[in-house]
């Protein structure tokens, strides 16, 4: 089963040789697949989810994806899933998966760094190579795979911004690797950890609004400006989403301006969850008892999102 979100995969441009001045989420996944070729032995389905550039995904098209994917999963027939999906935040959509679906089948995200409109565009390779990912016997949790390299769900994260080889699992290093057709498996494929709770995605689809969860980064000069004014924010009347969670990404192991750690404690004292990650591409924050505010091994986008569950599973 393959399903569309739009993305630089399915994008257009006027000219094949501009790979930035281009609109994202033009091409249906049904065209995408073109001459794609499928794994032998299997048939293709697909479904358009979504038609979006990845920067403006939003919690409706996530509970749209989460209800598509978990529909599809239960059906015998499906082997497994392939979606094509936006780069920059095809980390977070793989890590909300697998967190609260757990698949025991494989799910396939894949992006391309050039438009379908491109002279040489990288789309179809992945395409293809999420495909076979996707028919691997044994195979399961949420995947992506770019330029050959497969990544997993909890480690997968985008380094560069133009490369076509964009993605990066950090110190644990890729999964596995496919190189003309032939898969190559180093590591574990990726599983929920105990802790995983099933019923949280009736949650998700019932809940009304899902929390509200910001980001912000330590840098230096940094006056804790943002967090006073999201706390002023909470006093309006006309604010429909209170916030419930901030995830600050700081400096080396998650490291905090004198100033903005104490406007983050003044909002953990007016009730929001506050949680440290590092900005760091590489490594993760490392706890210890040096901060009044917990640290998390995750990335700040990956943070945010697991804060976000984390919220509303102690709310509903």
């Amino acid at each position: 089963m393959v399903l569309g979100t739009g993305g630089t995969i399915a994008g257009r441009s006027a000219a094949a040789a501009d790979h930035i001045g281009y609109k994202a989420g033009e091409v249906l996944v049904a065209e995408l697949l073109g001459d794609v070729p499928v794994p032998t032995g299997f048939a293709v389905q697909t479904e358009q989810v979504a038609q979006i550039d990845s920067k403006d995904m939003s919690d409706a098209v996530w509970r749209l994806l989460l209800d598509a994917v978990n529909r599809h999963l239960q059906r015998p027939e499906v082997h497994g899933l392939v979606i094509t999906h936006g780069t920059d935040t095809l980390e977070e959509t793989a890590y909300l998966l697998q967190r609260v679906l757990n698949p025991a089948k494989p799910v396939v995200l894949v992006g391309a760094m050039r438009p379908a409109s491109a002279a040489l565009p990288d789309g179809p390779q992945n395409l293809a190579d999420g495909l076979r990912l996707a028919a691997t016997a044994g195979a399961c949790g949420v995947l992506t795979v770019c330029a050959g390299r497969v990544h997993g769900a909890w480690d997968v994260r985008k380094t560069h911004n133009y490369r076509l080889d964009a993605f990066d699992s950090g110190d644990a290093g890729p999964l596995a690797v496919l190189e003309e057709g032939r898969l190559t498996v180093w590591r574990p494929w990726p599983q929920t950890p105990a802790t995983w709770q099933p019923g949280l995605l009736e949650r998700l689809l019932q809940a009304r609004a899902w929390p509200r969860v910001e980001w912000l980064t330590n840098h230096a000069g940094q006056s804790g400006a943002m967090v006073r004014a999201l706390l002023l924010q909470q006093q309006t009347a006309s604010e429909p989403r209170p916030v419930q969670g901030i995830v600050v990404a700081g400096t080396g192991n998650a490291t905090l301006h004198t100033e903005l750690q104490a406007a983050l404690v003044a909002a953990q004292a007016a009730g929001i969850t506050v949680w440290r990650s590092t900005r760091c591409v590489n490594g993760r924050a490392i706890a210890g008892a040096d901060s009044p505010i917990p640290a998390t091994p995750l990335p700040p986008a990956k943070a945010r999102l697991e804060l976000m569950l984390q919220l509303l599973a102690s709310t509903i």
